[in-house]
């Protein structure tokens, strides 16, 4: 088998060479993608089997896609090829990656593998001294050590020949920041003490807590960085991105030298999943792309979303200047089911027709709510948890007021905090003083700010010398600018629907007393989501159609238009036209006294507004 295995991969990859004379996309030029796995596992039979030149060339086909990213090796940690450094899945016939890279060669499209990283439960098995240790010194049985010999031992061998043998174009590695734990490991722990002269705390109520916890996420960043160093030592060009690194999940800016970043927002309720980690990953510098998953997951099974659900998806991220991709599993034996595909093949169709007016758009600056570093480093006892607070609360009631609104941490703030008209701090439980006291010095030289919970209240009450009013809401002056009070959560009860309109109608009250002029203004139902940014030197406003209960319903079979959605931007001059895109269709509008007004009919699921 092992022979047969190398005179495939032999032909295969020389012919792919031969034939390819088209020009692959780098991730960063890419827009859209499909993402097949399977987690090949020790029972799975004929992997490979049903992989053809046919199968693949028909996805192509059908979608279009600027990049595939497929199955070689998940959570079970074995390998869905005949790797030679790794561990094999025991049912392979074939080599179905050396079919993948010559058809997509031949086609001049990426190919991407989907690798699981520090998640890897044959590694474990086989090696129990590379596993993560618990307070009781036992071994996970699947989680590798950051502080162990696994990089060196399996991952980087593994990513060379992918590199180098299958010349596969990069890496989307998954189960890496958000799968990695405390690691009270010999190495690990012994290597703190040398660093802090701490003993490891064994809970919360232990001193040097927090010391232990940032010990810990800064070794996943070495390891991280140091896999991708010595895989471009050699393959320069090889691109790697880490699941949920440097997203919502990891808030802090970008230290390792990722080529992009990514993630696959949550299978249900997925577009409130996509608003959040879209505005974050928007301002962090690096290209991006975020990953729907095509199905929803409910009580184990997966009911296949209609194509109208996953095209709005797809809106979110895109309205926010982000590529797109969309989740399909494999069959057990890596081969596809193309029936499923047809909702791609209709995404594929929609996204394309926009692509010109959205594909690395950039936000102009209106209202940015605070992803707080500090906050999230603090409070979370995970490492690199899916937790934002009362961010996505905060952030929802906003949207749903028709404000642009922009996700950010304290990095991207501080260097200039002017060009947001107005800051937000959401229910964080604790911030720096430095930072706090350089918000108020932005609130004195003129800018807003709003402060919502108790605790953030009190905080800045105490700051600033502004009394608080129990339990009122309401704005003061602060030298030449003005800051905000909301003394109380709002974020749980907004998100669970209890008294949504009326919190949303009061915050709407004091965000105009503090942002009085934003530079768009909609009039329509909540349901509509806002973003102005720019691209090609073009002023834009993208709206998504946000209706329907996406909170609650796992499947939503049709979207009801929104009608007659009234559109006014502040200009400072008459604008030659307004077009929407991606129909070209212009749109009548009156300018007087600085502001540019029109409708828009129906927006059915997502428009561009260009100025002209």
């Amino acid at each position: 088998m092992k022979a047969k295995h190398q005179i495939l991969f032999l032909f295969v990859i020389l012919s792919s060479l031969a034939a390819s004379g088209q020009e692959r996309l780098r991730r960063d030029q890419s827009f859209l993608g499909i993402h097949f796995d399977f987690h090949a596992g020790a029972t799975d039979k004929n992997i490979g089997a049903n992989t053809t030149p046919e199968m693949v060339g028909t996805i192509l086909d059908m979608v279009h896609p600027d990049y595939i990213q497929v199955d070689c090796k998940g959570h079970p940690g074995y390998s869905s090829y005949p790797t030679e450094v790794g561990n094999p899945a025991p049912g392979l016939v074939t080599d179905p990656l050396a079919v993948w890279r010559k058809v997509t060669a031949d086609r001049g499209v990426g190919l991407y593998m989907h690798y699981s990283g520090v998640w890897d439960a044959r590694a474990v098995e086989l090696h129990p001294d590379w596993a993560v240790k618990d307070l009781a010194g036992n071994p996970s049985d699947r989680i590798t050590s950051v502080f162990g010999p696994y990089v060196d031992k399996l991952l980087i061998p593994q990513l060379k020949e992918l590199a180098g043998k299958y010349k596969v174009d990069g890496m989307w590695v998954d189960g890496e920041c958000w799968a990695t734990t405390l690691d009270y490991g010999e190495k690990a722990v012994r290597l703190f003490k040398e660093e802090t002269g701490f003993d490891a705390p064994r809970s919360p109520q232990e001193p040097h807590w927090f010391e232990w916890k940032q010990f810990c996420r800064e070794a996943y960043k070495k390891y991280l960085r140091h896999y991708i160093a010595a895989v471009k030592s050699e393959y320069p060009d090889f691109q790697i991105c880490s699941n949920w690194a440097y997203t919502h999940h990891m808030s802090e800016p970008v230290s390792a030298s990722v080529d992009f970043l990514s993630g696959d927002y949550s299978s249900t309720n997925s577009l409130n999943s996509a608003r959040v980690a879209a505005r974050y990953l928007a301002w962090q510098g690096v290209p991006w792309d975020l990953m729907a998953w095509s199905f929803a997951l409910t009580d184990g099974a997966h009911l296949q979303k209609p194509s109208i659900q996953l095209i709005r998806e797809a809106a979110v991220t895109l309205s926010q200047g982000g590529g797109f991709q969309a989740y399909y599993t494999q069959n057990r034996d890596g081969s596809l089911n193309l029936d499923k595909l047809k909702s791609m093949a209709d995404v594929a169709v929609f996204a394309r027709a926009r692509q010109p007016y959205c594909h690395h758009s950039v936000s102009v600056p209106q209202v940015a709510v605070l992803v707080s570093t500090y906050d999230y480093q603090h409070r979370n006892d995970a490492l690199f948890p899916n937790a934002t607070g009362g961010v996505t609360g905060v952030l929802n009631c906003l949207l749903e007021a028709q404000y642009s609104v922009d996700l950010v941490g304290e990095a991207t703030l501080l260097p200039d905090m002017s060009r947001f008209p107005l800051i937000v701090v959401p229910e964080c439980e604790t911030l720096s003083e430095v930072f706090r006291d350089d918000l108020l010095e932005y609130v004195k030289a003129g800018g807003s700010l709003l402060v919502v919970g108790a605790g953030m209240s009190g905080f800045f009450s105490k700051a600033s010398g502004i009394g608080l009013k129990e339990s009122e809401w309401f704005s003061a002056a602060l030298g030449d600018g003005k800051i905000g009070f909301i003394p109380t959560e709002i974020a749980g009860d907004y998100e669970s629907g209890k008294g949504s309109d009326g919190i949303r109608a009061k915050v709407n009250m004091l965000v105009n007393e503090l942002f009085p002029e934003p530079m768009v203004e909609v009039a329509s139902s909540p349901y509509v989501d806002v973003s102005l940014r720019t691209l090609n030197g073009k002023l834009q406003v993208h709206l998504v159609n946000t209706s329907g209960d996406h909170r609650n319903t796992p499947i939503l079979e049709s979207i009801d238009p929104v009608k007659d959605i009234e559109v006014s931007l502040r200009l400072p001059e008459k604008p030659s036209r307004i077009v929407c895109q991606p129909e070209g269709k212009d749109l009548k509008f009156k300018y007087k006294d600085g502001k540019a007004t029109f409708k828009l009919p129906s927006l059915e699921i997502y428009d561009i507004i260009e100025v002209e």
